[in-house]
This record gives C-alpha cells, sequence and structure tokens, in this order.
C-alpha cells in the first residue's frame, strides 16, 4: 500500500547523516533533534505547543489526561474509525458515546451531534478520516454552546487545512483545543518506528501534557501529576525532521495520485470515488472508494498482483472489546455500511502513472467482465 523503500532511496543520505548525528553525541533521550523537530511541527501548523510523544494512541490519551475529566464522564466519538480515539477514552473510565458518519465524507456527521449530548458529556473527539477534514465549524459551535472540549485525532490528516466560512483557512489538527497525529511509518509523515504528538495553543495544556508524557514530572523527581513514560526518541526525530522538510511534495504527489485514480476510474456504476469536502483540502492518507462485490474485488485485486486494504472491516461499536456499552447492530447504519463497502487502493509519495492505470484498467475488468 506504500512505498517506503522507494520513499528511502530519495532521502537515504540525509537520514543517515541525521541518524549518524544522533548516535555520534549519544543524545537517545530528549535530544536536541527532538526538541528541533517539536519547533518544526508546531510552526507548521502555526501553534504555539507541540509535545512529542511515543506514539498516537499516546498522544490521545494524553489529550484526554490533561482535561481532568471525572470516571463516567461522556466523550463522542465517530463510529467508523480505528480504534485509538475509543480505546484512549476507555482505558482512562470514560464513556464512549459513538456518532454515526458522513454518507460523503466517511468523517463523523455533525447533524446527529447534538442528540448524544447529555449532562454527562464533556468532550468530542473528531477524527479527520483518510485524509481531509471533519465539519469543524459546526464542531465548535455546538462545543460552545454546551461547553465541551474538542480534540481532534489527525492522524490521518496532517497538512490538511480547513476552509472556515470567513474565507481563512487552518490547518487539521489545530483547530479545536486539542490536536494529536500519528508518525507510524505509513502514515504522510511517517518515522521509521513508532511516534506522535500532541499540539496545542494553551500553555496550561501544553505544560500539564509534557509533564505527563514524562511521569508526571515538571522537574527530576518531582512529580506534581500522575503521569506515563511516552517519549519520542531523537533518532525517529531525527528522520521526521528530514521527512517533514519533503512534507509538502509528498502531499502534491498523493493529490496528483487521487486525481489520475479519478479520472480513469469515473464512469464506473458500481464505483463511488472519494467525495472532496468544501470546506476541506484532501491530502489523500487513503485513497478509498466505495463500492459493490468489495470482497470478491479484493480477491480478483489480489490475483492480479494489486494490493488494497479495508479501512475499516468492523465498525467501533460493534467491537467485541464494548459490548458493555449494549450498542447493537443498526444503531449506526452508515458506518456499518460503509464496513461492508470501503476498499482503499494504494497511494503514496512515489505514486506513479504506469502503477495506477494498471489498477483501475484491473478494476474496469472486474466490474466490466467479473
Amino acid at each position: 500500500m506504500v512505498d517506503l523503500k522507494g520513499q528511502f532511496s530519495s532521502i537515504e543520505k540525509e537520514v543517515m547523516e541525521r541518524i549518524q548525528s544522533v548516535i555520534s553525541t549519544a543524545s537517545f533521550i530528549q535530544g536536541q533533534e527532538v526538541k528541533s523537530f517539536e519547533t518544526a511541527l508546531a510552526d507548521l501548523g502555526h501553534v504555539d505547543f507541540c509535545i512529542s510523544c511515543a506514539n498516537g494512541t499516546d498522544a490521545l490519551q494524553l489529550s484526554l489526561m490533561a482535561l481532568d475529566l471525572k470516571p463516567g464522564d461522556e466523550v463522542l466519538v465517530p463510529a467508523f474509525t480505528y480504534i485509538a480515539p475509543v480505546e484512549a477514552i476507555a482505558l482512562l473510565q470514560l464513556k464512549p458515546v459513538f456518532i454515526d458518519v458522513d454518507a460523503e465524507t466517511f468523517n463523523m456527521d455533525t447533524d446527529k451531534i447534538e442528540a448524544a449530548i447529555t449532562d454527562r458529556t464533556k468532550a468530542i473527539i473528531v477524527v479527520h478520516l483518510y485524509g481531509q477534514c471533519a465539519h469543524m465549524e459546526k464542531v465548535l459551535s455546538l462545543a460552545s454552546l454546551h461547553g465541551l472540549y474538542i480534540i481532534e485525532d489527525n492522524a490521518q490528516s496532517i497538512e490538511s487545512e480547513y476552509l472556515l466560512s470567513n474565507g481563512l483557512s487552518i490547518k487539521a489538527g489545530t483547530i479545536g483545543d486539542i490536536g494529536t497525529t500519528s508518525f507510524f511509518p505509513s502514515k504522510n509523515l511517517g518515522a521509521y518506528g513508532d511516534g506522535g504528538a500532541v499540539l496545542t495553543k494553551d500553555e496550561k495544556w501544553a505544560k500539564t501534557i509534557r509533564a505527563m508524557a514524562n511521569h508526571g514530572q515538571e522537574e527530576k523527581y518531582i512529580h506534581h501529576t500522575i503521569g506515563i513514560n511516552s517519549r519520542l526518541d531523537s533518532i525517529q526525530a531525527a528522520i521526521l525532521n528530514v521527512k517533514l522538510k519533503y512534507l509538502t511534495l509528498y502531499t502534491a504527489t498523493r493529490q496528483r495520485a487521487a486525481a489520475l485514480y479519478d479520472e480513469q476510474l469515473k464512469g464506473i456504476a458500481e464505483l463511488q470515488l472519494p467525495f472532496r469536502a468544501p470546506y476541506s483540502t484532501h491530502v489523500f492518507h487513503q485513497y478509498t472508494i466505495k463500492v459493490t462485490r468489495r470482497n470478491e474485488l479484493q480477491q480478483y485485486l489480489i490475483g492480479k498482483g494489486i494490493a488494497s486494504m479495508i479501512y475499516y472491516p468492523f465498525p467501533a461499536h460493534l467491537q467485541p472489546a464494548y459490548s458493555y456499552l449494549n450498542y447493537k447492530k443498526g444503531d449506526f447504519p452508515m458506518a456499518e455500511n460503509l464496513c461492508d463497502q470501503v476498499l482503499s487502493l494504494p497511494i503514496h509519495s512515489e505514486s506513479n502513472e504506469e502503477d495506477i492505470s494498471y489498477i483501475c484498467q484491473t478494476i474496469r475488468a472486474f466490474y466490466q467482465h467479473g
């Protein structure tokens, strides 16, 4: 699905020089590479504070911890998502409350949020899925009206921009109170191991989250809060410092690849192309189509040497681990429908026209003759 080897070949010299520098100085934990990366990522998002951590799930947990919520408090989260935000909510003894998703963008359906709000609702985790923003102005309005915190899970949409109705734009992950991201290797900005970060404009939250990520200590051996051990190591930061310079180029390549897919797949009645929301740019972490006979198509592609992935085959509310919440099949029909019909095609920083043409021709052949 991604060509990490091909990407590495184009930046190998820079990456290896930065890694060697870390090894030479033996500054493996919280070194200068980490500090430089945090500054650069904060600058990218036009925010004051970036706190790196061990992975994207930790970033979500740390963000929730900083809000000082109480066991049983409710946090709204989309029913169609990777499980990480749900997991972070549950681990802190908070209650996940699922919201169905929009039929076009597959992001949280903002028209369904207000009906789910109770006097125990304290926060909303908005997931910017597949590479474009959820409809944030509606979320901001509801959060203001009901006094709710907003956490953005921006693991899939780094560098995407939300277009405000006043004509201004703002980076995904910097719109709500706290934004999180992941540097899992397959992400648009991926490390060569795990990594994550939290972004915020609020100095108090930034200070709290940084302490919580370091065993709850603001100064060595003095633990003012209960924390965890979650750090981005210097070698991963060194790699990310190199790759961050190329993020805009990587994004442009993905967008060109998506345009090629659009052109060559249009007109197939059994296939729905990815929707572009007018209020968001799309950075195409995934190029996800909605199709009939999805499983048959996937097997056909495998037979032709073409990779594809299903993100995600099971809705969050029907996962066995969350059966205690007493949701049932049919509660969130759009999320359940998507789990049966979505299919993500290869798209990455090394995508080329020849490969995309072969994939599209193969899909057309399936629906013409399958």
